[in-house]
């Protein structure tokens, strides 16, 4: 009986070779990697970008997805079983939560902080935080459930109660009268005023660039004892996929250079 290569024709005979050498290279660890998934707030986008792309860089065939969104709304997703190794909140309120429900691998590390200010359309009727209380103003804020958003409210707060200021302990209420937009992260309130849907917003400090790419605006600093020093944790999860990773992960993030890169964007050492 004729062999089975006499029966083939040539091209036939190449592409099975072919086909068997990428069989082989599969079997033998080819292509692979490995994929470490973190879930961030969505002030660290830039910020994390640039430290997954050093940590690939510093271990082949490590691939960092990433996934950013309102603190609130990613822990939501851990605890109706999201699947990710590392999260990092930008307080410690809804990292809390994660800890209480037991997803968490081992206790959270303070790794940056963060500082608000008001941005505002330059031709609009907010040159000053004054005129936050302005009538026919238009503000915009994250919702209370997000971290900037509690942030924002307790800075209005700050304003009003502290005489030195000279703003008055009517000022947040009047301010929160002219709240016309309450968004679900603090990416989406900078664009907002920065494509001037609305008069002013208050944001992360290391949000104002983004703003700035957006349009132009102006920025109107809130003075430090009013202000907010805002805290970003991070952790390991509990069922993290390879859990020496995701720690490797967090000890870059602490880093010398992850802290360089934080530093970067505009965010202080925690």
């Amino acid at each position: 009986m004729p062999e089975l290569s006499i029966l083939l024709s040539p091209t036939r005979r190449v592409n099975i070779f072919l086909l068997s050498l990428l069989v082989l290279a599969i079997a033998c660890g080819g292509g692979g990697s490995t994929t470490l998934k973190v879930m961030a707030a969505s002030s660290l986008t830039q910020a994390f970008q640039d430290l997954a792309r050093d940590f690939e860089a510093a271990n082949p065939g490590v691939s960092v997805k990433l996934e950013f969104g309102g603190s609130q709304r990613l822990r939501s997703q851990l605890e109706f079983g999201a699947k990710a190794d590392v999260f990092a909140s930008a307080d410690h309120q809804q990292m809390d939560l994660v800890v209480a429900a037991g997803l968490t691998d081992n206790l959270p590390l303070d790794f940056a902080s963060n500082t608000l200010v008001v941005i505002a359309v330059p031709k609009s009727l907010v040159s000053e935080l004054a005129d936050l209380a302005r009538p026919g103003v238009r503000l915009a804020l994250a919702q209370a459930s997000v971290p900037v958003g509690a942030y924002s409210r307790l800075a209005l707060q700050n304003l009003a109660n502290d005489d030195s200021i000279g703003l008055g302990s009517a000022f947040m209420d009047a301010a929160l009268a002219n709240l016309v937009s309450e968004e679900p992260n603090v990416r989406t309130v900078a664009q907002k005023v920065a494509l001037g849907e609305v008069d002013a917003g208050i944001v992360y400090q290391t949000d104002v660039s983004v703003a700035e790419m957006a349009g132009a605006i102006r920025v109107i600093p809130i003075p430090q004892q009013a202000n907010v020093n805002a805290q970003y944790p991070i952790t390991v999860l509990q069922n993290a996929s390879d859990t020496e990773l995701a720690r490797e992960f967090v000890s870059f993030v602490l880093s010398e250079t992850g802290q360089r890169r934080l530093a970067e964007q505009g965010f202080g050492a925690p």
